[in-house]
């Protein structure tokens, strides 16, 4: 199944094993995808002196990662190509202790502190591009307590047990048979999750106070800037961020970054990572700031699981999420209709019919995309025309099966209960109501700024953006903001990056005069 190349590189990774791990598969010797699933497994095992396969015949189709004849509690219920290969072989190389994933210390003992005994599993598609990273923390958190156990299951395999629990997104976590969680997510913020619903161990899990000259909160392109330009300037700075590239990871192509031709998101996440880590910057992943207080001249940020820094200058750099629609039956069908990834959940809706709202760039590429997928793709924009490129529109009329209507606003998602069924649309000129069948809603309407956790202390403006002048200070001395979570006009990764490094030769400059 693996290419010659593939194998190489796979005795190249697996080279340093210690430990000695056993793909443990339980197969029925019916089971259509048998053959697939053991040609895969023997080729990773194949890959190192380490890795052995040992089969036995069962109901299903699933496999356990033993290390040392030992359960590490990780599961796969399910073939793991695509994005989930990956996940596979971090599954190995976490639990020998390696893995560029692995959380710092601070991190690590929250994780072990977690009570009880706690059952997760993960429902996945192969062409999620989500999918992985939640896969990725959850077995790693079964790595690090033994208490945890982690299963990742295909729903195009287990179709049955997906229907059963009404999945229609992917990834959707269910800790003891109860949802957890829907959609991307962060080792941190799972780990929130699941820290609110087990509860934890140890109360007191971290040192004192930690104090630095900077704090950029936010890890995308904004505040990568900002912490290496910091850094280059002498200064001890820390970044918190819930995950190094932030909004960038749900880029599928970037092709206007100034000379870059073309990558990926993931790929320019991996790059910030790399550049910050070649500068002594405090890498503080897997949080996020719940709390900002003034101390005279000092800067207090409470951090989630209990951190707390101090600083004279803060940089906010939190950039924004998708928004949401915010009309009657939104949040109540969410994952079982509503959703906001097509390229995770587009296949959930192969042959049927969905709209998409709104008309921008991402809206238009949505409708092309899934124009390939599903039956048929109606866009709804609220204003009077598509904001989205020419090109874009250009290719999505050309669609056969795409049909657009502009003045639109979107007012009702109705469904049975257990699913949408249509969604509820005015006409904004003749205010005419109309209900259109479907089975599928993609939300498409834009960014709404991080900025909850600061909104008491600095100025924000209607849409919630941190209000900033010409060097990106806030109202508050020492305290600075970049990027989309401000007002700065134009949401693009270059003017992200500028706009980071403005704000941290702003502080810098304003700690000189001080």
């Amino acid at each position: 199944m693996l290419d010659s190349a593939s194998k190489e590189q796979l005795k190249s990774i697996f080279a340093g094993l210690q430990a000695d791990y056993t793909l443990y598969i339980n197969v029925s010797p019916q089971h259509e995808s048998r053959g697939e699933l053991l040609e895969l497994l023997n080729d990773v095992a194949a890959s190192s002196e380490k890795i052995t396969c040992e089969v036995k015949d069962g109901e299903g189709l699933e496999f356990l990662l033993l290390k040392n004849s030992e359960n590490t509690g990780i599961t796969f219920r399910g073939i793991p190509n695509g994005h989930e290969f990956t996940s596979l072989l971090l599954a190995i190389l976490n639990a020998d202790g390696k893995g560029k994933n692995i959380p710092d210390e601070a991190i690590v003992r929250r994780a072990k502190a977690l009570k009880g005994n706690i059952r997760l599993s993960t429902y996945v598609s192969l062409t999620c591009t989500n999918c992985p990273d939640v896969v990725q923390s959850l077995n790693l958190m079964a790595i690090l307590n033994n208490n945890i156990s982690h299963e990742m299951v295909d729903g195009a395999i287990n179709q049955a047990e997906t229907d059963k629990l009404k999945i229609q997104a992917v990834p959707s976590v269910f800790a003891d048979g109860e949802l957890l969680h829907g959609g991307k997510s962060s080792f941190g913020e799972l780990l929130e999750k699941l820290e609110a619903k087990y509860g934890s161990d140890t109360a007191e899990l971290f040192e004192a106070v930690k104090h630095f000259d900077v704090v950029v909160v936010g890890g995308g392109p904004a505040g990568s800037s900002a912490a290496i330009y910091s850094a280059r300037k002498g200064l001890n700075v820390a970044i918190v961020a819930e995950r190094i590239g932030g909004q960038v990871k749900e880029t599928v192509g970037i092709e206007n970054l100034i000379s870059v031709p073309y990558t990926t998101g993931d790929k320019l996440a991996e790059d910030l990572k790399t550049h910050l880590q070649r500068y002594a910057v405090n890498l503080l992943e897997h949080r996020k700031v719940e709390k900002l207080e003034i101390d005279g001249k000092e800067k207090v940020l409470s951090l989630s699981g209990g951190e707390k820094l101090m600083a004279p200058a803060v940089i906010i750099a939190t950039g924004a999420n998708w928004r949401k629609l915010n009309i009657p039956g939104e949040a109540e069908y969410i994952g079982r209709g509503v959703a906001f990834c097509p390229h995770c959940d587009g296949p959930f809706y192969q042959g049927k019919p969905v709209a998409v709202i709104g008309g921008g760039n991402s809206g238009i590429e949505a409708a092309i995309d899934l124009s390939g997928i599903c039956s048929k793709v109606t866009v709804f924009e609220f204003l009077d025309e598509l904001k989205a490129d020419r090109v874009l529109q250009e290719k999505a009329k050309n669609r056969p099966n795409v049909e657009i209507f502009v003045s639109s606003q979107t007012t009702e998602v109705i469904g049975n209960g257990e699913k949408v069924t249509g969604i509820r649309v005015k006409n904004r000129k003749t205010d005419e109501e109309r209900t259109v069948a479907l089975d599928g809603i993609f939300v498409q309407i834009g960014l709404s700024a991080n900025s909850s956790a600061f909104k008491e202390i600095v100025t924000v403006n209607r849409f919630g953006e941190i209000e900033i002048d010409t060097r990106c200070r806030t109202n508050q001395p020492g305290i600075y903001a970049a990027g989309d979570v401000t007002t700065v006009p134009y949401k693009q990764i270059i003017i992200s990056m500028g706009e980071g490094a403005k704000a941290a030769l702003s502080a810098f400059e304003d700690q000189m005069y001080q």
